[in-house]
C-alpha cells in the first residue's frame, strides 16, 4: 500500500527523516519529559532541515512535495516523538494561511524564512469562551487609519511559545463576514505570551495562550480581504489541521505497535515468548489490522488533496480512523505490557499520553461524525479542498 501512493523520492524522504528522528529526537526524549516545557533548540533544529516548506512554492524556496510527503515527515518525527510531530504539524498551519490567502509581497517576505527555518509560523483562531465554535469569538480588531488594533485572547496556539509569526482571525464587524486575519509578529508591542502550563502529554511542544491589548498592526499585515477570516480559519483546520494531526496519530500508531512486539519477544511465560500467548496474538493482530487501515485512510486523503481533488469527507474520515485506532492500539499495548507499561522506563505510557492529545484538535470524533453524517444525508455544506484545490495543489517533481 505504501508503494501504492508513494515513489523512490517519497521513500529516501522517509529514510531521511527516520535517522534524523533517532539521531537528534530520540536522546533528548527523557530531558523533554523530565521539563515537561517546550524545546525550543530542538524545533529550531527541525525547522532548519527544510521540511516546514514541504509545501511552499519552489519559487518561495520551498520544495513543493506536496501533502503526501508532508504527512511522512510528520509522521516519521511522530513514530519517535509526538512532541515534535505537533510541532511541525502546527507549524504547517501556519504556512497555510499564507500559501491561500497572503498578498504577493506576503509571501516573498515570509515565505522564503520558513522554508529556511528562520521562521516558525502558528495560527491563532481558538479561545476560551467560544472553543471551536469560530463565529462565537469575540477577540476584535479595529481599523484605525493605516493599522488595525487587536483586543483578546486566544488559547490552545500551537508553538505558541516558540512561534514567529502569528496568524490571528478576530472580529472586524457582525456575523460570518466580520472574521478578519492578520499576520502578527511575535516582538510587536501589545501581544504577550501566556505562562505555559502543563499537559498530559507532548511534552516539548507548547501550545499555550497569546494575549493582544491595543495592539497595533500595519494593514499590510491582513491576510486578503476584510471578512476572509473564516476562510482561513476553515481551510486551515480541514486541509491542513485533519490531515496533519492524522499524520502525528499515524506515527504515535506505527510506534506503539514496533514497541508492543519487541516487548512481546524479549518477555516470556510458560517457557514461550508472550507473543504466543493466543490472547496476546490477538491484539497484536488487531493492532497491525488497524495501523494498515489508519495509513490507508491517511495516505489516500493527502494523495486525492494533492491531485486538487474534493476531499473534504477523507480528510474528516483520516482523522477520525487514525486517532481512534491510535488511542485504541495504545490501550492494547499498554494491556499487553499491564504493570510494565505504568513505568517510564518504557514509552508506552507516553505513547498513550500523547496520542490522547489528538483527539480535540480541528474537530472530535464527534465532529467529524457529524460532518460525514452530513456527506451521507446530502446536506454538506460544499468543499473547502474543491475550492482551493488552485491553490493547494503542488506540482512535485517526485
Amino acid at each position: 500500500m505504501d508503494g501504492y501512493f508513494a515513489s523512490r523520492l517519497h521513500h529516501q524522504l522517509r529514510a531521511e527523516v527516520r535517522e534524523f528522528a533517532e539521531r537528534e529526537v530520540q536522546p533528548r526524549i527523557p530531558a523533554m519529559e523530565e521539563a515537561r516545557a517546550v524545546h525550543r533548540e530542538l524545533s529550531l533544529l527541525i525547522a532548519r532541515q527544510g521540511w516546514l516548506g514541504v509545501t511552499i512554492s519552489s519559487d518561495y524556496g520551498g520544495t513543493a512535495l506536496g501533502h503526501l510527503a508532508k504527512t511522512i515527515i510528520i509522521e516519521e518525527l511522530s513514530r519517535v516523538s509526538g512532541a515534535m510531530g505537533a510541532m511541525v504539524q502546527a507549524s504547517q498551519l501556519g504556512v497555510a494561511k499564507i500559501v491561500h490567502f497572503g498578498s504577493d509581497e506576503q509571501k516573498k517576505t515570509w515565505l522564503p524564512a520558513i522554508a529556511a527555518g528562520e521562521c516558525l509560523p502558528t495560527i491563532a483562531v481558538t479561545e476560551a469562551e467560544s472553543g471551536g465554535h469560530v463565529l462565537g469569538m469575540s477577540a476584535t480588531a479595529v481599523r484605525d487609519g493605516d493599522e488595525y488594533v487587536l483586543n483578546g485572547r486566544k488559547i490552545f496556539v500551537g508553538n505558541s511559545h516558540v512561534g514567529d509569526l502569528h496568524g490571528v482571525v478576530a472580529r472586524t464587524g457582525p456575523g460570518s463576514g466580520g472574521l478578519t486575519a492578520f499576520l502578527v509578529e511575535s516582538d510587536r508591542p501589545g501581544l504577550g505570551i501566556g505562562e505555559q502550563s502543563p499537559t498530559m502529554g507532548l511534552h516539548g511542544f507548547s501550545f499555550g495562550e497569546l494575549h493582544f491589548e491595543n495592539c497595533r498592526v500595519p494593514a499590510a499585515n491582513r491576510l486578503g480581504d476584510e471578512g476572509d477570516g473564516l476562510a482561513v480559519a476553515y481551510s486551515s483546520s480541514v486541509l491542513y489541521g485533519r490531515a496533519n494531526l492524522t499524520a502525528v496519530s499515524l506515527g504515535i500508531h506505527c510506534a506503539v505497535l514496533e514497541e508492543t512486539t519487541r516487548f512481546c519477544a524479549q518477555r516470556h511465560r510458560y517457557g514461550k515468548p508472550l507473543h504466543e500467548l493466543p490472547s496476546v496474538k490477538l491484539k497484536l493482530g488487531a493492532m497491525q489490522s488497524r495501523l494498515m487501515t489508519a495509513r490507508l485512510a491517511a495516505y489516500h486523503a493527502v494523495h486525492l488533496l494533492d491531485e486538487g481533488m474534493a476531499c473534504d469527507a477523507e480528510l474528516m474520515n483520516a482523522k477520525l480512523v487514525n486517532v481512534e485506532s491510535a488511542i485504541d492500539s495504545a490501550r492494547n499495548g499498554m494491556e499487553i505490557h499491564a504493570a510494565s507499561g505504568l513505568f517510564t522506563d518504557r514509552p508506552m505510557e507516553r505513547y498513550l499520553r500523547d496520542a490522547l492529545h489528538m483527539f480535540a484538535p480541528a474537530g472530535t470524533s464527534d465532529v467529524q461524525l457529524l460532518r460525514l453524517a452530513e456527506v451521507a444525508l446530502g446536506t454538506s455544506k460544499g468543499q473547502w479542498s474543491k475550492q482551493l484545490s488552485d491553490l493547494v495543489r503542488m506540482a512535485p517533481a517526485i
